[in-house]
């Protein structure tokens, strides 16, 4: 339940300096999550994704519980028509662009010998190529004091187990070094760029890939410190931090939330 007073604070500081979000992938999972806790801090988000219907439902859910100025659009990350279209319609309806959340992405559970070309090229269409093809177009109408989220992963870091998606790894720590490339490139442009790299997320594409599993999930949590799966809030949590001017000095940097896996590793 929201707090009246929260509610009041965060529409004046809504009002007091409006700004425009886009999430990619925003209709479920931590997507729609980053959605809802930028609607505490942005005048306006817009939900980038193909499942129209679920794109919609979040967009008025922001509507009704913060009375954010919300729009859902379809939205095709391998298709850099579709996510030029996307930007424009942003604008068309917002009149700006503050921050750009590239969360949209896929996973390719399985042995990298029994993987097909159509799946490597799929799901480093929709991770990678995805993420540069929004940066590049909604970077384009961008302002100083911008900022762009990659959401990445521990699968970047370090082979995972028991699970198995080489493709799915490569994607994600190729999100790393585009974070840091235009995180430096743009800098001058005073559009800041950085990635979170979240942990075990209890989300649906975990549960596809094994979390459903009492003994995989067991195994996975014997790895993690905090001995816990990660929250898709605590996620919206750093993503709405990096988005912000609270964070006005980071820029190309890869932020790890994932209760200590890494740490430990």
């Amino acid at each position: 339940m929201t707090n009246p007073a929260d509610t009041a604070t965060t529409s004046d500081a809504r009002r007091a300096a409006p700004r425009v979000a886009f999430v990619t992938g925003g209709a479920q999972g931590i997507g729609s999550a980053i959605a809802g806790r930028l609607a505490r801090q942005c005048s306006a988000v817009v939900i980038g994704d193909l499942n129209e219907a679920g794109a919609e439902e979040v967009s008025k859910g922001l509507r009704d519980e913060y009375g954010v100025d919300s729009h859902a659009v379809r939205l095709d990350v391998t298709d850099s028509d579709s996510v030029r279209t996307a930007a424009e319609e942003t604008l068309r309806l917002c009149d700006r662009i503050d921050v750009l959340v590239n969360n949209a992405g896929i996973s390719n559970d399985g042995p990298s010998l029994e993987q097909s070309d159509e799946l490597w090229d799929r799901t480093l269409r929709v991770n990678l190529t995805g993420a540069f093809y929004g940066a590049r177009e909604f970077g384009r109408h961008m302002q100083a004091g911008a900022a762009i989220v990659n959401i990445s992963s521990i699968a970047a870091l370090a082979a995972t187990q028991p699970e198995r998606h080489v493709g799915y790894d490569v994607s994600k720590a190729g999100i790393i070094a585009l974070t840091r490339t235009l995180g430096v490139e743009w800098a001058d442009r005073g559009i800041r760029v950085n990635a979170v790299a979240p942990g075990y997320t209890d989300t649906t594409i975990l549960r596809e890939v094994g979390s459903s599993d009492p003994a995989v999930l067991e195994q996975w949590l014997s790895q993690v410190p905090q001995r816990r799966l990660i929250d898709p809030a605590d996620i919206a949590e750093v993503v709405a931090f990096l988005a912000s001017d609270k964070a006005a000095a980071i820029t190309g940097q890869l932020v790890i939330a994932d209760g200590g896996w890494s740490a430990s590793a």
